[in-house]
């Protein structure tokens, strides 16, 4: 890759088309999912040397819940393996892993992996890594508004002091924005990923579906961002 290419600090990625990928092939559409968590494993390393600062993945939306029930609790035994017994393999990258999302309805033993990988790597100093699980922009943004009223009423803040800038700061996590967003599969939306965070992200649509999206494939994608002419309300930066 071009070394003289801007590196984004904060890249999003909605991780779409496992179940496609595998239907393709004539798999079930839970091998799809762990196609595209091998794959995972080969962006984040790649990600952590070419120096990206944040990263964001759409791991499992609150709607994701309405999905076959074999399919979820395949998705949900995933997660809890990937935060325990595989988790030296985030480890090994430095990356600091953060969650964003509701608590209900997900299982116990998935939030209690998630508390144990937030609590081995919130040391590490490498890449945050925001993994967004039972995840809704819409709810975030709700549920922040309902955390300044709560503090309003409490007298621990004044209207004055919410702002665009410092509304940032109760999401679920506070984060930069986002400057790039990849969603794989050729689906043109956004499906309610980071709404708040992604107000002046360029977007980026490959066709190849995520378990695809290989290194060469990312590297693909920043060359696209590198020739975009960001403007922040008609002004570049």
């Amino acid at each position: 890759m071009n070394e003289e290419l801007i590196i984004p600090n904060h890249i999003g990625i909605i991780m779409d088309g496992n179940g496609r990928w595998a239907t393709q092939r004539g798999m079930v559409r839970s091998m799809g999912h762990k196609a595209g968590i091998d794959n995972l494993k080969k962006l984040l390393k790649h990600a952590n040397e070419i120096g990206v600062k944040y990263m964001s993945l759409y791991a499992f939306s609150t709607e994701n819940f309405k999905r076959d029930t074999k399919e979820v609790d395949f998705l949900m035994d995933a997660f809890v393996k990937k935060f325990t017994t595989d988790f030296h393999e985030i480890m090994e990258t430095n990356c600091k892993v953060v969650f964003s999302g509701r608590g209900e309805p997900l299982p116990k033993k998935v939030l209690d992996a998630m508390a144990s990988a937030t609590e081995q790597s919130k040391n590490n100093t490498g890449p945050v890594l925001n993994i967004c699980i039972n995840y809704g922009g819409q709810w975030e943004i709700v549920d922040t508004t309902r955390k300044l009223c709560e503090m309003y009423k409490n007298g621990e803040i004044t209207l004055d002091e919410i702002t665009p800038e410092s509304y940032n700061h109760y999401l679920y996590q506070d984060l930069p924005p986002l400057d790039f967003v990849i969603r794989t599969s050729g689906e043109l939306r956004t499906s309610n990923f980071m709404p708040y965070q992604s107000s002046y992200a360029e977007y980026y649509f490959p066709k190849v579906l995520f378990p695809d999206f290989n290194e060469e494939e990312f590297d693909k994608a920043l060359v696209e961002y590198n020739s975009r002419n960001r403007r922040f309300g008609g002004v570049k930066k």
